[in-house]
């Protein structure tokens, strides 16, 4: 039934995806820094889609392209949504639910050299977040949500929010207390899944095939990791 099931959705994904993407908010999508593939990330609160500045920070968006390719950020989680500053991504390893697979924790344990630029830190932004070693970024990064000068120059700024700024109005407004710097929220703010696609792929049957086959890996992981929870259960008599 499952297996059915996400056939049915990956057949009607490309009437569906496009006309929910083109019904947000859109930033700042002709950003000349922005190359031309996207990630969305689908959460529990609605969807965000955001592009890269490859030529900006190189490294990092090949670093962070990969963990999305590879399903990374699925049932991971936005940690900290601190209104007018950022929402912030937990880093893949302890953040998301689902176990990983030897290849997923390899590239997660990577970290990134800094590449600090002078791209600005405003509302839309992505930066990622690191310890006091300039070069120690791995998978964790924040979506600015207000202008922030004080870190221009000393985060890696790699891309840009393109649609769901309705989304991250909807997180801003969700109930928050403060542990030490950090504003959290009281929910946990699941990345459901993830997908990407490329905006210069030629005709709707192309799209179409990449948006299946990214709805279709994170729909088995989901099922996967939904299994081994149901024997988990089992083994402890719930």
């Amino acid at each position: 039934m499952a297996g059915l099931l996400r056939h049915v959705v990956a057949a009607l994904l490309c009437l569906v995806a496009p006309a929910s993407l083109a019904g947000a908010s859109t930033y700042y999508a002709s950003d000349p820094n922005l190359g031309s593939a996207r990630v969305v990330f689908q959460t529990n609160h609605g969807d965000i889609e955001f592009g890269f500045f490859p030529h900006v920070a190189p490294k990092t968006v090949e670093h962070i392209y990969k963990l999305v390719r590879l399903g990374c950020y699925n049932t991971n989680h936005f940690f900290r949504v601190d209104k007018g500053f950022v929402a912030q991504v937990a880093a893949v390893v302890g953040g998301r639910k689902a176990p990983m697979n030897e290849e997923q924790e390899q590239q997660a344990e990577k970290s990134i050299v800094g590449e600090f630029s002078t791209v600005k830190h405003v509302r839309g932004i992505l930066s990622m977040g690191r310890h006091f070693d300039p070069d120690s970024a791995s998978s964790s990064f924040s979506i600015l949500l207000g202008d922030a000068p004080h870190l221009d120059g000393q985060y890696a700024v790699f891309g840009r929010v393109t649609k769901g700024d309705d989304t991250l109005r909807k997180l801003e407004r969700l109930p928050t207390h403060k542990e030490g710097i950090f504003v959290m929220p009281l929910e946990r703010i699941e990345i459901l899944s993830t997908y990407h696609y490329d905006i210069e792929v030629e005709g709707c049957e192309a799209e179409k095939s990449i948006l299946k086959r990214r709805l279709s890996e994170s729909a088995s992981e989901v099922e996967r990791w939904t299994k081994m929870l149901r024997v988990i259960q089992q083994l402890n008599g719930e």
